[in-house]
């Protein structure tokens, strides 16, 4: 079955290493956290695309990425979004991957998109700016480490929630 829109936490997506099949048709992304939405973009294969931004955040080759990695480990909490611009939402556009795109950086007016967006968001003060210095300087798989004790965490919260309540 093809996901029409995948929502999902950094911390687990950057444990997800190869592109689920139900996923390639997926051309659209945002970065977001809570109310504030810090970049949306597009491709024809919005995890590869995704995958280059935190890569290359790494070496400053990605704002976004860069983002992430400086903000690190409070950024393994924001929410990713994979959409596909053939989806129900963008029907009254064409399903055009360009005027769905236009339309998600009207909406949401992200912090780092530059272009097509009038009013960005500025960014919360809670984070630091993506040309800051990074406080700890981390691997790929510390990070990957990191964010799979915290599923591990969550999961942990939720089942004793679940036997309180129970």
């Amino acid at each position: 079955m093809r996901a029409e829109n995948i929502v999902l936490p950094l911390k687990r997506f950057i444990l997800i290493e190869h592109c689920p099949p139900e996923w390639k048709h997926l051309d659209l992304y945002l970065f977001r956290a809570e109310n504030t939405a810090f970049y949306v973009g597009q491709s024809q294969l919005a995890f590869a695309r995704v995958w280059e931004h935190l890569l290359g955040g790494f070496h400053g080759h990605s704002i976004v990425g860069r983002f992430v990695w400086v903000n690190w480990p409070a950024s393994m909490n924001f929410s990713l979004e994979l959409l596909s611009s053939q989806s129900e939402q963008f029907a009254g556009m064409g399903h055009n991957l360009d005027a769905a795109e236009r339309s998600l950086i009207e909406l949401y007016k992200p912090c780092f998109n530059v272009s097509l967006n009038h009013a960005p968001t500025p960014l919360p003060g809670i984070y630091l700016p993506p040309n800051a210095k990074p406080r700890f300087m981390r691997s790929l798989n510390k990070m990957r480490h990191e964010a799979e004790r915290s599923l591990q965490a969550d999961e942990k919260k939720r089942w004793i929630r679940e036997f309180e309540q129970g």
